[in-house]
């Protein structure tokens, strides 16, 4: 998932430093510096270094960039466990990362995701009334499956707004601009699968 919008604070300090830990131990073990997985990530040699000293509040695109450029998912980065390569990982009620929260409350859960290279991942969803999520395109290929549990998506796909109401299910193609938002006056929930290839090395 991608967004300019920051990790809440209320998150805390424990999942910038699972994130510091992860990505210095993967850049370490692909023999990458600074220099080159800035290069390859798209983000700031400073940015990179302030994410591996815990200092950085990274965003869900800031995440999304990272984990592409060392060949794992979100999940991997995000993932405190430290037992990682477990065939079977339960996540605990309250365990899941909140990536992104709203102005009126609503929120982002990335309640679990397969370990990478490839990026599978369950999201759990709530816009509140007036509340939008813009999303840059995701790599080529990229697919979402979401399913409205309370209210009404407004789904924007490539500048074409599609409602899917409670009970409904769609299926999209997100390699382009697209946005989520909560139509009406009730507040929307709904579930989301996203699958993205790993890109070719």
């Amino acid at each position: 998932m991608t967004s300019t919008k920051p990790i809440p604070a209320e998150t805390g300090d424990a999942m910038n430093e699972a994130i510091a830990r992860r990505v210095a131990a993967l850049r370490k073990s692909g023999q990458l510096t600074f220099d080159e997985l800035a290069a390859r990530s798209d983000i700031s040699k400073g940015m990179l270094v302030q994410i591996e000293q815990g200092r950085a509040n990274p965003s869900i695109s800031t995440l999304c960039k990272l984990a592409a450029a060392l060949r794992v998912s979100v999940a991997d980065l995000v993932n405190s466990d430290e037992h990682p390569n477990r065939s079977v990982r339960i996540v605990p009620p309250g365990a899941a990362p909140v990536l992104w929260q709203g102005p009126k409350g609503g929120a982002a859960t990335l309640l679990v995701g397969a370990e990478g290279p490839d990026m599978l991942e369950l999201w759990d969803w709530c816009l509140m009334p007036g509340e939008r999520f813009e999303s840059r395109p995701h790599p080529a290929g990229t697919q979402e499956l979401l399913n409205v549990l309370e209210g009404t998506l407004a789904l924007e796909i490539d500048g074409h707004s599609h409602l899917v109401s409670v009970g409904s299910s769609a299926s999209a193609r997100t390699d382009c601009a697209h946005a989520y938002a909560c139509h009406g006056k009730k507040k929307v929930r709904f579930s989301m699968v996203v699958y993205e290839s790993a890109p070719k090395a």
